[in-house]
């Protein structure tokens, strides 16, 4: 098992120092706790989950060699698989067939990833957005120890990494605004309005972070999670625009919202990376479509945000999981998910 109950309760980091956002101290009291427990208790959703298979477009060493372009593929939740100069990056990586900190309880999987970290191809860099378990997958990282050539996180997440057998030469630790270069790829850490913690007792004690990645040719941000906040137009104006941003969409409540974005957040932060040339990026949200992790239907946060981004004139991509997305040139893609519902539900979920 990849994790230790023992130690999800034992572990005790209470003297660490403690990570801080620049806008919002997020704080969450029993209150808190009380109102959340309240609504998941209280609230009822049509789709919770879905009910018929999610489609998924399998990933192979042939369909990887079919281009030699700068391409990304989703492999769900906020798992990407990014080719930059012909080298391949992993984002978030989680594989389990549950996000939890253990494999017989908590959210699990609508769908298997497009390809199997065994059929994956050699990995020059994973990068992680901070500690929690929808996007720091144990198992995932022991798999990929020997397949990666370096394990790119934000300020003391990679001492977990190096804890479950990662090589420590092979780590590197950033804070706000360091950069990192590997060959022709650029690597920043850049900063987000969220928290971190994996056990009752070490709130805070890493740090959490976006990510810019730059290419030769392509310029990606990936947000991590995160509230909005100021500093999107700040790393727009240092790093952007940006080709395609991958933003947190999905896991929304107001309840939340100070460190997760609502829909229209997640549109206006695209916005605010971009500048005056937001017409011309490409937005793809993700932290949706995986996993059950809020109180809104499964597939809200995707019809949510292309409505918002037909609104705003804004490009929003939102590809089947597996489906090759050109970063020079991305197709229009389908809506996939109303192809899941029958005209019934779909008339009753749009009332």
């Amino acid at each position: 098992m990849a994790f230790s109950i023992k130690s999800f309760f034992a572990a005790d980091k209470t003297d660490a120092v403690k990570f801080e956002n620049t806008d919002i101290q997020y704080q969450s009291g029993f209150s808190d706790i009380w109102n959340i427990a309240k609504s998941y208790m209280t609230t009822k959703r049509l789709h919770p989950a879905p009910v018929v298979e999610v489609p998924v477009q399998p990933i192979t060493a042939t369909s990887l060699s079919f281009s030699n372009e700068d391409q990304l593929f989703r492999l769900g939740h906020s798992t990407i698989l990014i080719r930059l100069d012909g080298d391949y990056i992993l984002l978030d990586p989680v594989f389990s067939q549950r996000a939890s900190p253990v494999q017989w309880a908590g959210p699990k999987r609508f769908h298997q990833s497009p390809i199997s970290i065994e059929q994956l191809p050699p990995i020059k860099a994973v990068i992680i957005s901070h500690d929690h378990y929808d996007h720091l997958d144990k198992s995932a990282i022991t798999e990929l120890s020997d397949k990666a050539e370096h394990f790119v996180t934000p300020e003391k997440v990679g001492d977990y990494l190096i804890e479950w057998g990662v090589e420590p030469s092979k780590v590197s630790q950033l804070s706000w605004w360091q950069e990192l270069t590997i060959g022709e790829l650029t690597l920043a850490a850049t900063p987000a309005q969220h928290f971190s913690g994996r056990g009752l007792r070490d709130r805070d004690t890493t740090l959490w972070a976006s990510w810019v990645i730059k290419g030769t040719n392509s310029n990606l941000f990936f947000s991590g999670d995160g509230g909005y906040f100021s500093g999107f137009k700040e790393i727009g104006e240092r790093y952007g625009p940006f080709d395609i941003t991958m933003i947190e969409t999905g896991a929304y409540n107001e309840m939340w919202s100070q460190i997760h974005m609502m829909p229209e957040q997640s549109l206006q932060a695209h916005i605010d990376l971009n500048g005056s040339e937001f017409e011309s990026s490409v937005l793809m949200p993700i932290h949706n479509g995986t996993f059950d992790l809020a109180l809104h239907d499964w597939f809200e946060p995707l019809e949510w945000i292309s409505d918002l981004g037909e609104q705003a004139n804004v490009s929003v991509i939102t590809p089947v999981f597996g489906e090759p997305v050109n970063v020079a040139s991305p197709q229009k893609t389908q809506a996939w998910w109303r192809e899941m519902l029958s005209n019934d539900e779909w008339i009753l979920q749009s009332q």
